[in-house]
């Protein structure tokens, strides 16, 4: 608990700072919020920055004005953006999918690859997409698909890992527009990265 009220920067002493990417998912208002979630903004851009990472000027360019925005907005459109992954079929986040066809598109792109990919489409879907990087593939392995393992992991059991995680949420302190995928990925990030885990 301790670990996500520093990330978010609850209970910090004056001067405190938290950590950038607590302002991620909400930034701007969000980037799920109906009038921009099937379009990629600069703001969102701006969003994924906050998690040390930096998408190539030339395709966000694109994303912005160009050919891949479109495809991408496309893309979008076909994906839910008011439902969690617990309550979600598998079919939404599985292999071929609208949401997975949006992350290999942006994967492929020049100098974007895997990380970046899934912050862009976590920024839009934050209740569907996790966030997974090098440090949460550190910790948690490398599943096949780590959507579809998430998603079997937040079912199971009648939902109790989705409830542990928004009780977390509520014991921390951290509001309710928070979503639940961005709390498993901060505690867990918070937790491997204190460790002091080496991760490839």
């Amino acid at each position: 608990m301790g670990d996500l009220r520093r990330y978010f920067g609850i209970g910090l002493p004056p001067g405190g700072m938290p950590f950038t990417g607590s302002r991620f998912e909400y930034l701007a208002g969000g980037g799920d919020r109906p009038e921009i979630a099937d379009r990629v903004t600069a703001e969102d851009l701006v969003a994924v920055g906050t998690l040390s990472v930096t998408v190539p000027a030339s395709v966000a360019l694109d994303i912005l004005e160009g050919r891949l925005g479109t495809r991408l907005s496309g893309l979008l459109q076909a994906i839910p953006r008011d439902i969690d992954m617990v309550d979600a079929d598998a079919l939404v986040v599985a292999d071929g999918s609208p949401a997975d066809q949006a992350w290999h598109l942006l994967r492929d792109q020049p100098d974007v690859g895997w990380v970046i990919a899934g912050k862009l489409l976590a920024r839009k879907r934050p209740r569907l997409v996790p966030d997974y990087d090098r440090v949460v593939r550190c910790a948690v392995g490398r599943p096949p698909s780590f959507w579809l393992a998430l998603h079997a992991a937040l079912r199971e059991d009648d939902a109790a890992l989705h409830r542990q995680l928004l009780k977390l949420r509520q014991v921390a302190g951290v509001p309710k527009t928070v979503s639940a995928l961005r709390v498993c990925d901060a505690a867990v990030w918070m937790n491997h990265r204190a460790v002091g885990h080496a991760c490839p």
